[in-house]
């Protein structure tokens, strides 16, 4: 039949370590929302910054506030959209 089936490209988004000073919630359980919720925006849109080939980022700020009084998920998942902005273009990114 010959029909080939392209595998989307491997994307690695590593981050060394997530500061969150003035926030009450468990670390460990906004961390895992934090991976779930990047992960599912990865798979979903990508990382438009890095669609002409690979990418390093040291920093990315210039990213909306998140509110203190969120729970671990919600802090987690609103994290990694704020990260995604960052990843999209959004916000000012430091190679």
């Amino acid at each position: 039949m010959g029909v080939n089936e392209r595998r989307p490209p491997a994307i690695r988004v590593e981050i060394g370590e997530l500061v969150l000073d003035g926030f009450r919630a468990d670390p460990a359980r906004v961390a895992a929302a934090f991976e779930r919720e990047l992960a599912r925006l990865v798979r979903l849109h990508g990382v438009p910054l890095a669609s002409h080939g690979p990418l390093t980022v040291d920093t990315l700020s210039g990213l909306a506030p998140l509110p203190s009084g969120l729970s671990a998920r919600r802090l987690g998942q609103e994290l990694a959209r704020a990260v995604h902005q960052g990843l999209s273009g959004q916000g000012e990114v430091i190679p």
